[in-house]
């Protein structure tokens, strides 16, 4: 009784927050089938692409302030966003083609969050494509950060924290 009134609460503040609204508008239908879910964890590159904060020009130029545009590097697209790169990409045709061939040709993300609580195979072969994409387009970030006449804005910050845990690595 309590967590059913606790979760319709959630769902409630969830309907009136401006933030996360593509995250929210596909889990908060299905927020108790969500909770009460007996498989699937939330990998760090699923996380990235359910919130689209990550690898992505999009959240890279408007957010992160890391990237000079929000196009996208793979396909030129002119945004580069979590929906871009699981939907439409081209980069990422036989990547999708495996996700397809389990959850169907839907990648709206409230048809890929529902197909994803439809079963643990589906939610292998979402966690999957993320980890195979998103893994891609993490490495060609690095790669242009490290080239010799990257853009400033685009450098990886040599924090104090980030420089005593590179020291504390095996060479």
């Amino acid at each position: 009784m309590a967590a059913q009134r606790m979760r319709d609460r959630w769902k409630t503040t969830l309907a009136d927050s401006p933030y996360g609204v593509r995250t929210i508008e596909a889990i908060r239908p299905v927020l108790d089938q969500w909770v009460d879910r007996r498989h699937g964890l939330l990998t760090y590159r699923l996380v990235q692409l359910l919130s689209g904060h990550g690898s992505f020009g999009h959240y890279l130029h408007k957010v992160a302030r890391r990237e000079t545009s929000p196009s996208c590097h793979e396909c030129g697209d002119a945004d580069d966003t979590a929906q871009h790169t699981l939907e439409v990409c081209n980069r990422w045709n036989a990547q999708r083609h495996t996700l397809v061939a389990t959850i169907g040709g839907d990648f709206s993300l409230p048809s890929v969050v529902a197909n994803m609580l439809s079963g643990e195979e589906s939610w292998e072969a979402v966690v999957f494509f993320c980890e195979e994409v998103i893994s891609h387009k993490e490495a060609a970030e690095r790669a242009r950060e490290d080239t010799v006449d990257a853009n400033p804005l685009r450098c990886r910050r040599r924090g104090r924290r980030r420089t005593q845990f590179a020291a504390r690595l095996i060479p």
